[in-house]
């Protein structure tokens, strides 16, 4: 008689901030018995989630070493700062725990090797947080795209415009910083929040080269509304051999809320996919419409624990090797041109002050429907782009 599989024994470092959201996503999956949360890790005491109270038994850690040695989880979910992603990630793998790492997953090309090697040393699995590659109406995109529906595709591009206060920026002690304590951090608008627009414009350009992207170039123009280290407002073209070029143009000094755009133009029509809300339009569509569903990633990757071969990762570490090349390049760049005085206006006080620049929804939008930088484009503030080589050797 073949005795029951236990459920997986998942622990959460950096169970505050973000995490909660892990938490939220892990608290229907343990009281339905698909896995055991085990254990929590922050270094500040674990904030209060009314909509995934800690269950009884649940070990609540300061250290993730101690939490690895005590709890010996299964999968580990790891939700704190980007700099630290690598030696936490590391330490779990080498307790031989699965990984779920939120992106960006590291921030250089040496660390994307360090990773994927302890992971095939050890043999295990490291599903990156890109949840957005999840969605159903991608899964469309990509779909369309790959059976010619837009003809030959010419450009894909991301457009996006948010806004964050001056309360964002004092938010811990790495926001909006481009080093701490000598380790890279890159907290910038491409790096961090609006980094899944360009993964999400890198998932179309595997559809259509048909094989993983390996980018040989960028031209990037960073700019930033605050005295902070890195972008709040960047465009980025990315070169990709034999591909159409991906152009991301974002903003964390919007005029006007722009969720997040991939536009993909081909020969025979356009797709426009509002990816944050799964909100497509493919050629002949009258307007746009949200297509439901989305494979978690927490789930996927316990559903590739059960069934390696016939389960795969959704955001394996090596899709994510081209947004992590795009990433060293930005960190290489050099500082973001401050835009200040008559080129920005502020709303409110305080840590809700709000600092804008007029018209930058707008030249945003040209450049991703252009496939342009900014500084092709005539706006009066833009500067000449950095062009940097990027890594393209093989990432295991």
């Amino acid at each position: 008689m073949t005795g029951r599989v236990a459920a997986p024994r998942v622990a959460i470092v950096g169970a505050n901030g973000h995490g909660r959201w892990h938490r939220r996503t892990v608290a229907p999956l343990h009281a339905a018995g698909r896995l055991r949360l085990v254990a929590l890790v922050d270094v500040r005491p674990i904030e209060d989630e009314p909509a995934a109270p800690v269950p009884p038994g649940v070990g609540v850690y300061t250290d993730h070493r101690e939490m690895l040695a005590v709890a010996r989880p299964d999968v580990v979910i790891v939700c704190t700062p980007p700099h630290t992603h690598l030696p936490i990630a590391l330490d779990a793998l080498a307790a031989g725990a699965d990984l779920l790492l939120e992106k960006p997953p590291v921030l250089s090309m040496a660390e994307h090797r360090t990773l994927a090697g302890a992971l095939a040393a050890g043999g295990r699995a490291c599903q990156v947080g890109f949840q957005a590659l999840g969605s159903a109406a991608l899964a469309e995109l990509s779909a369309a795209v790959g059976q010619g529906r837009l003809g030959t595709v010419t450009g894909i591009a991301t457009v996006a415009a948010w806004q964050r206060p001056d309360g964002y920026y004092a938010r811990s002690p790495w926001a909006g910083r481009r080093t701490l304590d000598g380790r890279p951090v890159l907290d910038g608008a491409l790096a961090n929040p609006l980094a899944h627009a360009v993964m999400q414009c890198l998932a179309v350009a595997e559809t259509v080269a048909g094989a993983p992207v390996r980018p040989t170039g960028i031209e990037l123009e960073r700019y930033r509304v605050r005295p902070i280290e890195v972008d709040d407002t960047a465009t980025v073209r990315i070169v990709t051999p034999g591909g159409p070029p991906i152009v991301a143009a974002v903003t964390l000094a919007g005029e006007d809320f722009v969720a997040g755009e991939v536009i993909v133009t081909g020969t025979a029509g356009r797709a426009v996919l509002e990816y944050p809300t799964d909100r497509l339009s493919l050629p002949g569509d009258p307007e746009p419409r949200v297509v439901p569903g989305r494979r978690g990633l927490l789930e996927n990757l316990l559903a590739h624990r059960a069934d390696p071969a016939g389960v795969p990762l959704i955001a394996p570490l090596a899709r994510t090797a081209p947004f992590t090349a795009v990433l060293e390049a930005v960190r290489r760049a050099p500082e973001p041109t401050l835009l200040d005085g008559d080129l920005v206006s502020m709303t409110g006080n305080g840590p809700e002050r709000v600092v804008s620049v007029p018209g930058v929804n707008a030249a945003l939008r040209r450049a991703a429907e252009q496939g342009a930088v900014l500084s092709e484009l005539a706006v009066p503030w833009a500067v000449p782009p950095v062009r940097a080589e990027l890594a393209t050797e093989e990432d295991g």
